[in-house]
């Protein structure tokens, strides 16, 4: 009995040291990311993911950290491998949809912008994004419904947008 005792305390001990690293690691990264250490926060990610190659947060973050240092095609794996492990999250489709159109494919922008209205219809950046981007690939009253839709659900900008592009 002794002996389960201690195995069972060391697996424990084990189990939560193990959690308590992955956390450790997210957090750090989002400290370095938060001064603009973008490449540190990498890093931190990464260890976080090797940890738990399943934490949709540390993907999450580490795409975003990739994002920021231009690496779009690093970002839209990272945003991907999050859509794999949840595909209910609203944001790694937006933030998919901006590495995509960064990297001017536009149509697969408007696919991810889609997917996170589908999943959250009362994201006004959304409808703002997926309306510039249908803009800029000709699809101008679509756009101009999108920017509409932004605008009613409060961001302004949109309204700025409608009379640029929308006459």
């Amino acid at each position: 009995m002794k002996k389960f005792v201690l195995i069972l305390g060391a697996l424990v001990t084990s189990f939560f040291g193990y959690s308590q690293n992955e956390d450790v690691y997210n957090n750090s990264g989002l400290s370095k990311g938060n001064i603009k250490d973008y490449k540190g926060a990498i890093a931190d990610f990464s260890k976080a993911i090797k940890i738990n190659p399943k934490d949709a947060k540390a993907y999450y973050n580490r795409g975003f950290a990739k994002g920021n240092l231009k690496d779009f095609q690093g970002a839209i794996a990272d945003f991907t491998k999050v859509i794999e492990i949840n595909p209910n999250d609203a944001k790694a489709y937006y933030n998919r949809g901006v590495a995509k159109g960064n990297l001017l494919d536009y149509r697969g922008a408007i696919a991810d912008y889609t997917k996170a209205i589908e999943i959250n219809p009362t994201s006004e950046i959304t409808y703002y994004n997926r309306g510039f981007a249908k803009i800029t690939i000709g699809q101008k009253d679509s756009g101009c419904l999108d920017f509409s839709k932004a605008g009613e659900l409060g961001y302004s900008e949109a309204y700025e947008m409608i009379k640029k592009y929308c006459k």
